[in-house]
């Protein structure tokens, strides 16, 4: 299992993803889900993966070979980034084609879904979601994130805290928050955390960080919301609970 998430804001885009994965109790392993694709000056592209790894790392070995053949089409010279998602759902849809009758023979689950952002010179920043089926969905001002993967622990303090005009370093804090919350509630989920923010027309990543296992920042911001979670719970007004009249044995003894 994995947990990626983009986030959309006036001020650009927040990406981040962890990088666990497992094929049962007893084998974890570790690999990046999260890619930069940028040609800095021109235009950012960041890609994240869940799901079937084979597949997803068959579309992206083709990403890649498309970029290094110089093919008339690959990431580096679609127009837009509509453009961009269309053709990497075409990898998706072409992959599962070749490798789908013997996934299903064994009944292995072939499903992928991949979020695409990024900005290309003359557009503005956006977000995608590309499914599993090679079609997709883009974030909107009235729904500035997406998630793939495992994302119930995460989405909470996501709908409770993000806007469209949040502020890009809060952004990348609520990020962080959500993925986790995700792995203190789900071990399929686990460091290293990558984590990318990028400035709205600026065409180049200044920020980016990957979190380890055990990193001080990590640390505390657990232990900082676990007591603020506390005290923000201690602070709910009591039940004000209705007490009615029971119809008791007692009563009927009175009559």
């Amino acid at each position: 299992m994995t947990y990626c998430l983009g986030i959309m804001t006036r001020g650009g885009l927040v990406v981040a993803a962890d990088s666990r994965t497992n094929a049962g109790v007893d084998y974890i392993s570790r690999y990046q889900k999260l890619f930069d694709f940028s040609h800095p000056g021109q235009r950012v592209i960041f890609l994240c993966t869940a799901g079937n790894l084979s597949i997803t790392q068959a579309v992206l070995y083709s990403l890649r070979q498309d970029l290094k053949l110089n093919e008339t089409a690959n990431l580096h010279t679609l127009p837009t980034l509509y453009d961009i998602a269309r053709y990497i759902g075409g990898k998706v849809r072409q992959t599962q084609e070749q490798e789908r009758p013997w996934l299903e023979r064994d009944r292995i689950d072939y499903a992928c879904t991949l979020l695409l952002g990024g900005q290309v010179q003359g557009e503005l920043p956006e977000l995608y979601m590309i499914y599993s089926q090679g079609n997709f969905i883009q974030a909107t001002p009235e729904t500035p994130f997406l998630q793939i993967g495992e994302t119930k622990y995460g989405k909470p303090i996501l709908d409770r805290t993000l806007t469209f005009e949040t502020p890009l370093d809060s952004a990348a804090k609520c990020a962080l928050l959500s993925i986790d919350s995700t792995m203190k509630s789900n071990i399929s989920v686990g460091p290293p955390v990558d984590l990318m923010m990028y400035e709205a027309n600026s065409f180049v990543v200044r920020h980016r960080l990957q979190l380890r296992l055990g990193d001080p920042y990590l640390a505390k911001m657990r232990k900082l919301w676990e007591i603020s979670l506390r005290q923000a719970f201690d602070q709910m007004p009591d039940l004000e609970w209705h007490h009615h009249p029971e119809d008791t044995q007692d009563e009927i003894l009175t009559d």
